[in-house]
Order: structure tokens, then sequence, then C-alpha cells
């Protein structure tokens, strides 16, 4: 099963409409692809490398997919992906608390890159070691004399060292690893993260200490630690809108097929057939789970990008799809 897994993943690799993130809910690395880019190099085993950065998956023993959508805050969208999870108690982090000096980074993606200092930012995070690596030795200095003390304390001067200085970003996890060379986001891009590759340290989020949005739904027991995240049918990799892509609709559908979760995907399969037979919105009941409620909704999402407005599915959308709620806003890789 985990060499199927692995192999699928592998193919996967080379679809540069796809991206994929490790981390946790408040530290993430993103791998997103940047169109007119050289392809990507493929590396030995399941990985990829471009010249902003690369990902590898080296360990998926016990990994399970988990396919999902969720609901936009736009009404003529929905979000997806592939949750890459864990058993809770098998994340196989350090989950340091303070900043710790690893020493020359041996598992670098590339060759040029393994004698540079790899430093842990102690994040303390269950499902990822979320790391810098250097080979400035005046940054290593001034991180060096930074050890023993959190990146977040006020007192601490990591963090302003850091962020000028944009060393290379690596998010560590069970199942293998991230690494990002563009700029950090910040004062030297604008105010805004690099397209492509980047990364992201959120610290309101990270206090929450949860391991996912509650947007997300993940079975009880597993926690994800990475993502993949298949092209999007009506949005692009920067969040834009785009006319309905058929062939990426179906592609993700089959993913949910085999990853998702059969429960939402039968009341998918109820309204899209309630619809073809111009049944009135009174035959389906509302579900109780909220899980199960936003697959309805994005169910009829779905119809209206796929087969068009009609009169019936408005009717259906006024009784079913005006909840309100909390909903991520729409960011490919989070």
């Amino acid at each position: 099963m985990t060499d199927m897994l692995t192999a699928r993943l592998a193919a996967l690799m080379s679809d540069t409409g796809a991206g994929w993130s490790m981390g946790s809910f408040g530290a993430i690395a993103e791998f997103h692809h940047v169109a007119g880019d050289p392809p990507p190099r493929p590396l030995d085993g399941c990985g990829i490398v471009t010249e902003r950065g690369g990902v590898r998956l080296d360990d998926l023993t016990d990994l399970t997919p988990v396919a999902w959508e969720a609901l936009s805050p736009r009404p003529h969208r929905w979000q997806q992906g592939v949750a890459l999870c864990l058993p809770e108690g098998r994340l196989g982090t350090a989950q340091r608390q303070v900043l710790t000096e690893l020493g020359p980074d041996a598992g670098a993606l590339r060759d040029q890159d393994r004698g540079a200092v790899l430093f842990d930012l102690g994040l303390d995070q269950p499902q990822v070691d979320f790391c810098i690596r250097s080979d400035d030795p005046a940054l290593i200095a001034r991180l060096r004399a930074e050890c023993g003390r959190s990146v977040l304390d006020p007192e601490s001067r990591a963090m302003a060292a850091i962020l000028p200085a944009h060393p290379h970003r690596v998010a560590l996890t069970r199942i293998g690893r991230i690494e990002v060379w563009q700029k950090i986001g910040g004062p030297d891009t604008g105010g805004v993260s690099p397209i492509g590759p980047h990364t992201h340290i959120l610290p309101p989020l990270l206090r929450s200490r949860r391991t996912h949005s509650a947007n997300t739904p993940i079975p009880s027991g597993l926690v994800p630690v990475g993502g993949l995240h298949p092209a999007s049918p009506v949005m692009d990799s920067l969040g834009q809108d785009r006319d309905f892509d058929a062939a990426a609709f179906a592609s993700f559908q089959a993913m949910l097929a085999d990853w998702g979760d059969a429960g939402r995907n039968a009341i998918k399969a109820r309204v899209w057939a309630a619809l073809a037979a111009d049944r009135p919105p009174a035959v389906m009941a509302l579900p109780a789970d909220r899980h199960a409620r936003a697959a309805l909704r994005i169910a009829l999402r779905q119809a209206e990008r796929r087969d068009g407005a009609s009169a019936r599915l408005s009717q259906w959308r006024a009784v079913f799809d005006r909840e309100g709620g909390s909903l991520d806003e729409d960011a490919p890789g989070h």
C-alpha cells in the first residue's frame, strides 16, 4: 500500500498545476510552481526542485491521504486539497522550544546546501521542526548568540537578524521536507510573499495550539503534517478566478472518491441526482453534521459551475446555501 501511494504521489510531483505544503497551523512552508519557469528537476525517490525551492517525500509509513473540500467565503467557489496525515503520537518531531543549532544540513535537497548550518527556530510544533539554513558567517554568529531562547521571546534578536538576511527556510516533517530559497515576505518584498515557494510564521495561530483549521474535515485521530494542492477548477494558484476547468474538476473528484469521506461523497451524489431529475429541495433533509452540510452546499456550487444556472438550482441554493459562519479565506496551500 505504501509503495502504491508513493508512486501515485511521485507522479503528481510532475504536475505543475499542483502545489505542496508542510507544517502546522501557523508555521507552514509551501511549494508552488511558477508559470514560465523551467520544468522542475526530479530528485531520486519522490521529490523535485526548481530554482526557487523544492519538496521531497521520504517516509510515507502510516500516512493516510485525506481528500477534502471546504466552503469558500465566495459563493461561486469552494476549496479543496489532500491532507497528508499521520496518526496522533506518531508525528516524529523534536518539538524544540528554543532556537537550536543542528549543524550542517546533510539532508538538503541540493548538494551545494549540505554544508550550510541548520537552526531549528524552536516553535514547539507537533507536526514540523521549522528551521532556517545559512552559510553566512555573520548570521550564523548572531544566531548562535541567541540559541537557548525562543525566537518569539520579545527579548530575542533572532528574528531581527533573520528577516533582512533571507536565509533558506526548511520545514522538516516525519514524511519529508520542503525548502524555500526565495526571500522572506516582508519589507524587502513589499509586504507580500513572493510567488512560488514561500513560508508563513503566524504567532497568533501558533498560540492556538490547533493542528488544522476547523473548516478542514480531518478524521479524529489523524493529524495533517503536509498537503497536496491539486489544480483548482475555479481559481488559479494565486487565488484569482478562472473559467471552470472540467478536467481539473474531474481529476480531483477521482481523488475524492479514493481518499475522501464516503458519507459526504454520497450526499453530493444525491444532490446531483435530484437536480438531474428536476426534483425540488424538499426531497433533501438538512444534514446535522457541519461538514455534511458543507458538502451539500459545495455540491450545489459545483453543479452551477459545471452545468450552468437554472431555476431549479436557484431554489436549492436559496434553501441550503445561505448559511453564514466562519470560513477560511481562499488561500491555496493553507
